[in-house]
């Protein structure tokens, strides 16, 4: 009998083994493959926050085993300032390795303000790129509030404190102060394409007024280095390298232990609920590069 028991104990023992090492597996399966790798790191929709982009990119500037990293870009754009440190992240880390662009369907303006901070361009013919400049919208209700009789009082401590108010009449100073501000940015992105794409400013200027390109014509404009699919990138990305041997892998976003357990959607309520509950407003931005 107390063999039995000896044998139910150890026979328990090994299966909660096999079910930790299982668990650590699940958890950590998204790491790095031993061996020279070509990190694929992809950048989809409107770029908000980078913050995830940034932790990965560092990363894999210090992992030895991988050589170079691939951004595989399919985005129209987004806020300007995550953009911005998109880019100087980018820059940091090609120091260290090199890092090769794969535009997909679009990567126009904050899709292309990224990109011209890597080491080599990859696009394919019908990539919508380009877009270069900035944008900022906003709405006037104030004829609207007169006819409902609504009346919306501000206390301000400046003339210009309420900046884009939708519900005041549309006044030209104001026009002028965000005019000014746009200009500023949109300097700071043509210089970032200037510098990254070696374009002087009178040839970049005029195809820098928001329209859009195909891949093909982006090439021919200077935009981009060549045209291929991401397999291409890869290739680039061997021979920047020096890595002629080093596989591709997708590098892929680990979800929270919780979200493993109880799923993505559930978590997601739960995070909404939360937010409510303290209060909290979803994020706007006013400024953006799309």
């Amino acid at each position: 009998m107390k063999g039995f028991r000896r044998f139910l104990t150890m026979l328990g023992a090994v299966f909660l083994l096999i079910l930790f090492f299982s668990l650590m597996r699940f958890l950590f399966s998204g790491e790095v493959p031993s061996g020279k790798g070509i990190a694929i790191l992809k950048v989809n929709g409107v770029i908000t926050d980078t913050s995830y982009y940034i932790k990965e990119l560092e990363k894999l500037s210090k992992n030895r085993n991988v050589k170079a990293i691939v951004l595989r870009i399919d985005s129209p754009g987004g806020s300007v300032v995550p953009c911005q440190e998109m880019y100087d992240e980018i820059l940091r880390v090609k120091k260290k390795k090199p890092v090769v662009v794969s535009m997909g369907s679009v990567a126009a303006s904050g899709g292309l303000y990224i990109s011209v901070a890597a080491n080599r361009i990859v696009a394919d013919p019908a990539t919508i790129t380009g877009s270069i400049g900035v944008i900022m919208q906003t709405m006037n209700f104030r004829k609207v509030a007169d006819k409902l009789g609504i009346k919306v009082v501000t206390i301000k401590s400046g003339p210009h404190k309420d900046l884009l108010n939708p519900f005041k009449k549309v006044d030209p100073g104001d026009v002028a102060i965000v005019q000014n501000v746009i200009n500023d940015v949109y300097q700071q992105f043509l210089e970032a394409v200037s510098k990254g794409r070696h374009i002087s400013m009178d040839k970049l200027k005029p195809i820098a007024d928001g329209r859009i390109f195909s891949g093909r014509e982006a090439l021919k404009l200077g935009l981009v280095d060549e045209l291929g699919d991401l397999q291409k990138a890869v290739s680039v990305a061997r021979e920047l390298s020096h890595s002629p041997d080093a596989k591709p892998f997708e590098v892929k976003k680990e979800k929270p232990f919780i979200d493993r357990i109880i799923g993505g959607e559930v978590s997601l309520f739960f995070d909404k609920i939360s937010a409510i509950l303290k209060g909290e407003v979803e994020r706007k931005e006013l400024m953006y590069l799309y």
